[in-house]
């Protein structure tokens, strides 16, 4: 009886820490006005789970949470502007290849397609990345690509688990994302990519 209570309080507590940590990652995020608060409250956010899977469970989430928002603001957002200008440019690219009828704009416009699919594995791996590895930050846009695409498996898996599960939660307990949506994703992210990271610990010192 006391092991069931014990396992209940131990789930309870991170029950709370889970829901704790994305509202701090979702009040940091409107704090940066939203374009400016995603990248750096995302690191943050990123950089408490990687210190949990550590077994650092009594880490100061607050404190520690406001100290990595202010020190990585300048460079998370410097790689948010490159990445929203890459997407911002190839939407344009594709809209203009969509206006035109022959067959050679079609396939260009389907390459596009290809490289907005990997921007989208690059989101994946990058916070992980970023929270793990001291690089610069040409660095921080070639690393996750090349890790997703020497794991091909992992990177479906993971793109695959979070696909359906993001599905089937908004459709059947959508509150759920509200309170756990961005935490129980990062550190279901961080869990898979993690496993890869010690092959790459020398390549990129």
């Amino acid at each position: 009886m006391a092991e069931v209570a014990r396992g209940y309080y131990i789930f309870a507590i991170w029950i709370t820490r889970f829901a704790y940590l994305n509202l701090l990652w979702m009040l940091f995020t409107m704090a940066g006005l939203l374009f400016f608060g995603i990248m750096p409250a995302t690191v943050a956010m990123f950089a408490i789970v990687r210190k949990w899977q550590r077994g650092e469970d009594e880490v100061r989430v607050f404190t520690t949470f406001w100290v990595i928002y202010k020190q990585e603001f300048w460079k998370a957002n410097c790689i948010g502007l490159t990445l929203f200008a890459l997407g911002y440019l190839f939407s344009i690219q594709f809209q203009i290849l969509g206006a035109q009828s022959a067959l050679i704009y079609q396939m260009a416009q389907f390459s596009i397609v290809i490289i907005f699919a990997l921007l989208v594995i690059l989101l994946v791996y990058l916070f992980p990345v970023y929270v793990h590895f001291e690089l610069k930050i040409i660095g921080y846009l070639k690393w996750p690509l090349i890790i997703a695409i020497v794991h091909p498996i992992l990177t479906i898996f993971l793109v695959a688990c979070m696909g359906l599960a993001g599905y089937f939660i908004f459709h059947v307990f959508p509150a759920l994302l509200f309170f756990f949506g961005g935490s129980l994703s990062a550190y279901f992210i961080t869990w898979g990519a993690s496993k890869t990271f010690a092959k790459y610990e020398v390549v990129t010192e």
